[in-house]
């Protein structure tokens, strides 16, 4: 009887699951692990902690939470999931040897450094007879899948996008069955059979992040759902902070705990039927395609490259002053309340809304001078859908040194984005109480605002909101010089 490992990593899901899917199309008996990745973990644990010495991470007490719900779901069935806490490069061979398979199953990554970890691993398992085979699961196409007419790889979305529906076929998006025989699932030998390693023992604490994102598939389905039924306005109130206009499915998405292709397989559906949201909303899914096929093609992106070679040529900020500037943006005291509010939704929940990402983004670089890599660094950091590629795509593109990129000269006015987006200035109440009682018109730039109406929401400008810490029409023309080197490229 052939017995198989499925290691799973950002495909936390037991349904639609390319690696499960074959490993239980091929073997007798399946087990299933998950690690909790040291070398990723204890660079986290540094900054802050809590007063119990713990850190604040909601993406690890998320993961844990949604690795929780498989491994009742296993146990339901006879197995369990194997969990440690470690380096997999040392786990997974140990685990594998230990339950005797004879290949260890697993899907697709795209990042240089999980490319290099998964090499180590595959040279490991050969040493000791075991195989190890991977698949395409966190993407509709990828790598090469998706061509120029000169078998080159695309920088540009719009023909990307344009061949990528092209190409896509039913096969493309159907689903992977992943429903076990009876004792399929292995029981967990004893010696194997260790209990979940607790957040705290990992140097976590819990963040009740549950309150307001369910994790698992259960958690992404309800939110699916909910989606759905608000999918044919999409295109209206996407970019419109203060409503409920998106879809709030990438965590689950970013983790596997939803299936890309169940995703794009409803959103393909609706488009044909002529709905414009999912037809918009797909776009945004395509996107996501485009970032890894564009990571994955130009592997020096994640060691902070641009990617138009001439735009590391730009002077940004440094020093003292630099730090006073990005200081200020990361605790959201830049004196612009779109801006601000926006960081304080980050800092809070671990979420941004994607306008409101472009906005800040656009701000830091544009406005206050701020290196990109500083921002991209942040929502690293801070983000509870941090994915390397879209974060990366998403900065580069802000700062115009992207592939597909906007323009240079194009440059966010904070204020207009403001009475554009947030009219009713809603969503900049909702993080700024302290601005609540002035004037929708007034409340996009504070400090414009009379005397009297300040006094009269008891605002002390300076005080209670920080004056603007640059000029934005002054802060455009420093931009469009410092841009300058990069003109010959446009």
């Amino acid at each position: 009887m052939q017995k198989a490992l499925v290691w799973l990593r950002r495909d936390l899901r037991l349904y639609d699951n390319a690696a499960l899917h074959h490993a239980l199309k091929e073997c007798g008996q399946v087990w299933l692990t998950f690690i909790f990745d040291s070398d990723i973990l204890q660079p986290l644990l540094k900054g802050e902690l809590d007063t119990n010495g713990l850190k604040h991470d909601r993406r690890v007490d998320f993961i844990w939470q949604g690795i929780k719900q498989i491994d009742d779901e296993l146990r339901k069935q006879g197995g369990g999931l194997i969990v440690r806490f470690g380096k997999p490069t040392q786990c997974i061979p140990e685990i594998a040897k230990e339950l005797g398979v004879n290949t260890v199953f697993t899907n697709h990554d795209y990042e240089p450094s999980a490319i290099e970890r998964d090499e180590t691993v595959k040279t490991a398992l050969e040493k000791q007879g075991i195989g190890f085979e991977t698949f395409k699961d966190q993407v509709i196409f990828e790598k090469k899948e998706i061509l120029t007419n000169s078998n080159t790889v695309f920088s540009i979305f719009t023909p990307y996008k344009n061949n990528w529906l092209k190409t896509l076929q039913e096969k493309d998006l159907a689903a992977y069955s992943c429903k076990a025989k009876p004792d399929q699932f292995a029981a967990i030998p004893k010696k194997l059979n260790e209990p979940l390693p607790s957040l705290k023992s990992m140097g976590f604490c819990s963040t009740g992040i549950e309150s307001y994102l369910p994790p698992g598939s259960e958690g992404g389905q309800a939110f699916l759902k909910d989606f759905l039924s608000r999918i044919d306005q999409y295109q209206i109130g996407r970019d419109f902070p203060a409503i409920k206009g998106v879809s709030y499915l990438s965590t689950h998405l970013r983790f596997g705990m939803l299936s890309i292709r169940g995703l794009v397989r409803e959103a393909h559906r609706r488009m044909l039927a002529g709905s414009m949201g999912a037809t918009i909303w797909l776009s945004e899914l395509i996107w996501r395609d485009f970032y890894f096929m564009i990571l994955a093609n130009h592997p020096r992106l994640a060691k902070g490259a641009s990617f138009k070679p001439d735009y590391d040529n730009i002077a940004w900020e440094s020093g003292a002053t630099a730090k006073k500037l990005f200081t200020a943006w990361c605790e959201g005291k830049t004196g612009y309340p779109l801006v601000d509010a926006a960081m304080h939704q980050l800092n809070q929940s671990g979420y941004m809304h994607n306008r409101l990402r472009m906005v800040v983004a656009s701000f830091l670089t544009k406005d206050l001078g701020v290196d990109w890599r500083w921002g991209e660094a942040y929502f690293a950091e801070h983000l509870n859908d941090f994915e390397l590629s879209s974060n990366n795509g998403g900065w580069q593109w802000a700062s115009s040194s992207g592939c597909d990129a906007q323009p240079y000269f194009r440059i966010f006015n904070p204020i207009t984005q403001s009475e554009k987006f947030d009219p009713e200035g809603k969503f900049i109440k909702r993080y700024l109480p302290q601005l609540s009682k002035l004037s929708k018109k007034s409340i996009h730039a504070p400090w414009k605002a009379g005397h009297i109406e300040l006094e009269a929401a008891g605002i002390l400008i300076g005080r209670d909101y920080p004056l603007p810490i640059v000029d934005h029409d002054e802060a455009r023309k420093k931009t469009l010089v410092r841009y300058s080197v990069v003109k010959k490229i446009v």
